[in-house]
């Protein structure tokens, strides 16, 4: 049996999921009646937003001169906040198809899916998709192309997704080039070993893994082992993606299919763990996803503690880089704390609680981890409430930046550097028409609206990528807002010491301009270490006293309502909560 394992790759929105939809045509792998557009991307979100959200994996198969070859294609993710699960895929299969968009050229995440597929030791093959829509682009593209890959330019591919121009060339010539499945063995003999790269929950055969073969092969009613957790368990069934669950009598060496291990904890099955027939090293280094920000939601209006928390446990069943604990608060009641690969890991987490399971909540500020070093020695604090003012240092986390901007946007990307206090290292020219800029920047600034304000400044031509750098001492203080008196633990924030007293004054200034008038009125405040740095006040709205208002009347009468008037306002504002609408959240993290 002919194998050959790969992925496609590219930047958000550049085809991937529409050059799966036109392999599965030619393959024949869906009928033709039951076809239809991101065929793959089964969440509604992602049909929604256009982009891929959960890598999808399926077997394909396909007569080569009359040779029949079994295709197992994965269908990544795009954005840079799903790197991981990306790095985990390319290292289940022997081969990638980078795509590039010819009216957008190649993008800053182009150049990080590339360095991952060549760190994997790849083959690599160039393709440039929507040939049909910009043809005067297609040769400039395919020369960019060749030259980031090594090769010659009529070895890249013009393909056009949306019609299959070019696409069954595309799809031979993978099968030709790419090599068939190696092998990782690891020490342990002849046991069978598989890597996982993804999950899923299932009601009736627990958790599905997701899996890669690489020695021997796995059979129902086998026992097995998780080397990271030392687990065992009995695997149920195994079978193929068609992109279906289709049961099948074993999985062998090369293939990629699924394995129902019957267990009901989703967090035993981690991304990147070895399912083993016998205890033994691991195929490869595991290593646990990281969160990079922490968000607490915290139920409101028809929504309970539980509904929350138990739709989260949902989520988490095909999300395993979802992480979150209890979380309480005095004002807020019982919540929990969230922590997420990125910004939008945290967005489209948020409209699924909103969409799948009508969920209504409030959220805090996004939030980086800092390590904290005090009395007590080093330890980490994840959200802004917990921040004490005894600390001895501070270090925040870092990220590597690269933009990858047309030349005449440079000035203006260099202003926006200074906003978001973006370090730059180096500008070099990455072609004729096209800068590469490097630089390092507290992953913090990233959640303040970076990446709306570089696109418009860049009027959407200019794209980012980052990872994890270490981290720098920083001095920051707890700046905390009052509203009518009473503490919002939500818009609590760490902000730098120079910049407390300015980011104070603007926060209750828009909170301001945002906050619907009440019956009372409310006093914004912004605090530090216990003092008042800004204040705003909300006045509250009068109503009319009839005739009494319009027309003068008895004074002393007048004197009566209002003062009962007065009253009531002075009651409605001890009873009184405010509350923040998420909407407002949003306009407030803009910078």
């Amino acid at each position: 049996m002919e194998i050959r394992n790969f992925v496609i790759i590219a930047h958000v929105d550049h085809g991937k999921s529409t050059l799966a939809d036109r392999f599965l045509e030619i393959t024949r792998t869906i009928p033709t009646r039951e076809m239809k557009p991101q065929y793959l991307d089964r969440l509604e979100l992602e049909r929604e937003r256009g982009i891929t959200i959960k890598m999808a994996p399926v077997r394909m198969s396909y007569v080569l001169n009359s040779k029949t070859y079994i295709l197992n294609l994965i269908d990544t993710p795009g954005h840079s906040d799903f790197a991981y699960e990306v790095s985990r895929a390319l290292l289940a299969v022997e081969g990638a198809i980078l795509l590039v968009d010819v009216s957008k050229g190649i993008q800053a995440q182009t150049l990080s899916n590339f360095r991952l597929a060549q760190q994997a030791n790849l083959k690599i093959i160039g393709a440039v998709n929507k040939i049909d829509l910009y043809p005067t682009r297609v040769e400039k593209t395919k020369i960019s192309l060749a030259k980031l890959i090594g090769v010659k330019p009529e070895e890249i591919y013009a393909v056009s997704a949306k019609t299959g121009e070019g696409v069954k060339e595309l799809l031979e010539g993978a099968i030709v080039k790419i090599p068939p499945p190696k092998n990782l063995k690891s020490e342990g003999g002849n046991n069978s070993q598989a890597l996982i790269f993804d999950s899923l929950y299932n009601d009736h055969k627990g958790v599905l893994a997701f899996t890669r073969i690489f020695s021997n092969e796995f059979l129902s009613d086998q026992s097995a082992i998780l080397l990271s957790s030392k687990r065992k368990f009995t695997i149920k069934e195994v079978g193929y993606f068609t992109p279906d669950f289709k049961p099948a009598l074993k999985l062998s060496e090369g293939e990629i299919g699924y394995l129902a291990t019957g267990l009901k904890e989703p967090n035993l099955i981690k991304i990147g763990d070895t399912i083993s027939s016998k205890e033994t090293k691991p195929l490869i280094g595991f290593k646990e996803p990281q969160a990079v920000i922490f968000v607490s939601f915290y139920p409101t209006g028809k929504t309970n503690f539980e509904e929350l928390e138990n739709s989260f446990k949902r989520l988490r069943l095909n999300d395993a880089a979802l992480s979150f604990e209890r979380d309480s608060n005095e004002i807020l009641g019982k919540g929990l704390k969230v922590g997420f690969l990125g910004e939008l890991h945290f967005e489209i987490t948020s409209e699924r609680l909103e969409k799948e399971f009508h969920l209504e909540f409030l959220t805090t500020f996004p939030s980086v981890i800092y390590r904290i070093v005090d009395k007590n020695g080093s330890h980490y604090i994840k959200h802004p409430q917990d921040f004490k003012d005894d600390y001895i240092k501070v270090f925040q986390p870092i990220i590597r930046v690269e933009i990858l901007t047309p030349v005449d946007y440079l000035n203006q990307i260099l202003s926006l550097a200074k906003i978001f206090h973006l370090n730059i290292l180096e500008i070099n020219n990455f072609n004729e028409e096209n800068l590469l800029i490097t630089g390092r920047m507290p992953l913090s600034e990233l959640i303040k609206d970076f990446s709306d304000q570089l696109k418009s400044v860049s009027m959407g031509y200019a794209s980012f990528s980052y990872d994890l750098d270490g981290e720098e001492e920083v001095n920051i203080e707890k700046l905390e807002i009052l509203v009518a008196g009473e503490p919002i633990p939500a818009l609590t924030r760490l902000v730098l010491k120079n910049e407390v007293e300015k980011e104070g004054r603007v926060l209750v200034e828009r909170l301001k301009s945002l906050l619907p008038r009440q019956q009372f009125s409310q006093a914004l405040q912004a605090k530090v270490r216990g003092k008042i740095i800004a204040r705003e006040t909300i006045p509250a709205i009068y109503k009319e006293l009839g005739n009494f208002g319009k027309n003068g009347g008895d004074r002393t009468r007048k004197m009566k309502l209002w003062k009962k008037q007065k009253r009531g306002k002075e009651k409605l504002k001890s009873m009184a909560r405010v509350k923040i609408s998420p909407e407002i959240f949003r306009e407030l993290l803009k910078k």
